[in-house]
């Protein structure tokens, strides 16, 4: 093997997303001296970055206190809160849950805020990488995370060609952060090579859908947002809606489903369809047009399944960890909160042992504690939840209890456990001209997601006989369900033999397949640097 292309630096950070990016910019605020790059698989800051989002300003507070008089785009102040439940045909008022009033927070664009972030780290001297995909992590010998090994050709973001990197190019570091979001492919092979989360709840998680809506004039109301309960979700599947107000006429349109719903049948991207065509949704759509699509997986297991957040060598900071409030519907603050902290802890003891306990201690840690039984509270279905969540509420999550969580991949039931009144896939038809997108194919061209066809298949299926026949016959093949960007077809030829076919270069990266898959044959892994989605807005 030819000699590597090796940079070293005193902190390279993978994933550049609100913790990313802020961990790189404390350090750099802190100790100036220390040499930090951010390497990101998207072709550019925020094209893979996604969410709600409504953000509580204030970790960007203490990072960046002058903010306010160059905020980033699409930043609107949230003005008021509705809480509403959903029945097939109506809608009904609720009181705001005390978690989800947003006095004071913004509604943003988290692909336009990331830019945003990533320039004032590069200001402050910070290396940032795009187009890079972070294959492996180095190890030494004696089990030390010592960096990672890129998995293709990239350039720095100045287009500099001293930055530019062959393949299977190194970059080693006495301290790598993993910040790769939710279900990262190299904190996943971290957590269970180091046992990270030994004695943890197993993670639950949610799957997000997106849209951003251009209004007729007059329609929108800057500054509202609103959230739903309720149809189109069964009742035994946590999840709801929402619809944020920004400027100029927009709207993001959007719907929360838990990973772990049991019915097999159930499609959650249909779901998404169905709160889009509700009458009081479509009232305010009709007669706009969807700009954009996405999707992502939501990691919402809180305190409990929190793994350990450093190993010899690494912390795993923000989603990449799970330290998203489910309760709140927040997690770009709580991303940044634990970016910072990492920073801080690394400034005072050069180390990264003891970043967990800080980490648990601080005000971030904290909040996801008093919070920890409201979501599973919620596998009991959504009466139970709803008063479960007022009594941890009311207490402030002093209960002497903890609820664990299922995981995801063992929650469906087999077709021949499906009791007879159990919701459908598809319980009541469409009405007559449903709002565009109406189906995933056209949802993903919004997502503008793009793969080389050429380049290796990102999407590993262990055993696709599986597929064909075993998963068929007890679950009806969900991943052609579950998958928010038609990747995975059942195709069958002249004969009546049945195949997988996988067209990874629809992926728009929300990870379900990795989480949800039944027999743990799908594993989710980085393609080419500067492949997927290309979200410009959401």
């Amino acid at each position: 093997m030819g000699e590597r292309d090796i940079m070293s630096y005193d902190v390279a950070i993978v994933g550049a997303g609100p913790a990313g990016l802020a961990c790189a910019l404390r350090l750099r605020q802190l100790q100036p001296e220390r040499t930090v790059c951010v390497i990101e698989k998207a072709a550019s800051l925020g094209a893979h970055s996604i969410s709600g989002a409504v953000l509580d300003p204030i970790a960007l507070d203490a990072l960046l206190p002058d903010w306010r008089a160059a905020p980033p785009p699409a930043c609107v102040p949230v003005l008021r809160d509705e809480f509403r439940f959903l029945t097939e045909r109506g809608s009904y008022r609720l009181p705001t849950p005390p978690q989800q009033r947003n006095h004071g927070n913004f509604i943003v664009s988290l692909s336009q805020l990331v830019p945003w972030l990533g320039a004032k780290a590069e200001a402050a001297g910070v290396d940032v990488f795009t187009g890079f995909a972070a294959a492996s992590t180095l190890i030494d010998a004696a089990g030390t995370v010592t960096g990672v090994r890129l998995g293709d050709v990239g350039r720095m973001r100045d287009g500099s060609e001293g930055a530019n990197f062959a393949l299977g190019a190194e970059i080693h570091a006495p301290v790598t952060v993993l910040a790769e979001g939710c279900r990262g492919s190299l904190a996943k092979q971290l957590i269970a090579r180091y046992r990270l989360d030994a004695n943890r709840s197993p993670p639950t998680f949610a799957l997000g859908f997106k849209e951003l809506w251009q209004l007729p004039a007059g329609r929108a109301v800057a500054g509202l947002v609103q959230h739903t309960i309720g149809w189109p979700m069964p009742r035994d599947t946590f999840g709801g809606g929402f619809i944020y107000h920004l400027d100029q006429n927009r709207v993001y349109v959007g719907l929360v489903v838990g990973l772990d719903y049991r019915d097999p049948m159930f499609a959650p991207f249909e779901a998404f369809r169905r709160f889009r065509n509700h009458p009081a949704t479509r009232a305010l759509l009709e007669g706009g047009e969807p700009l954009a699509y996405g999707a992502r997986a939501i990691a919402a297991g809180g305190a409990q399944a929190l793994p350990c957040m450093e190993m010899p060598g690494a912390l795993l900071i923000g989603d990449a960890a799970g330290t998203l409030d489910a309760a709140r519907i927040k997690g770009i603050h709580q991303a940044m909160r634990s970016g910072m902290l990492a920073a801080q802890h690394l400034a005072a003891h050069d180390s990264v042992a003891g970043f967990d306990a800080a980490w648990r201690a601080s005000p971030g840690g904290r909040a996801l504690q008093a919070v920890r039984n409201i979501k599973p509270g919620f596998k009991r279905g959504l009466w139970w939840g709803l008063a479960n969540a007022a009594l941890e509420t009311a207490l402030g999550g002093h209960t002497p209890w903890t609820l664990q969580h299922a995981a995801n991949d063992g929650t469906l039931r087999r077709l021949d456990q499906q009791a007879p009144d159990t919701a459908a896939a598809d319980p009541s038809p469409l009405p007559e001209g449903t709002l565009p997108p109406r189906d995933r194919t056209a949802a993903v061209y919004l997502a503008s997601t793009s793969h080389d066809e050429q380049q290796p298949v990102h999407l590993h299926v262990a055993d696709t006989s599986v597929c064909a026949e075993q998963c068929a016959r007890e679950y009806g093949n969900p991943c052609t369900r579950f998958c928010p960007a038609a990747v995975y077809e059942i195709l069958t030829d002249d004969a009546g033999k049945r195949r997988l076919q996988i067209n990874a270069a629809n992926c728009v990266h929300c990870k379900a397949c990795d989480i949800k898959d039944p027999y743990r044959l799908i594993t989710w892994t980085t393609p080419e640097g500067g492949s997927g989605p290309n979200y410009q807005n959401l």
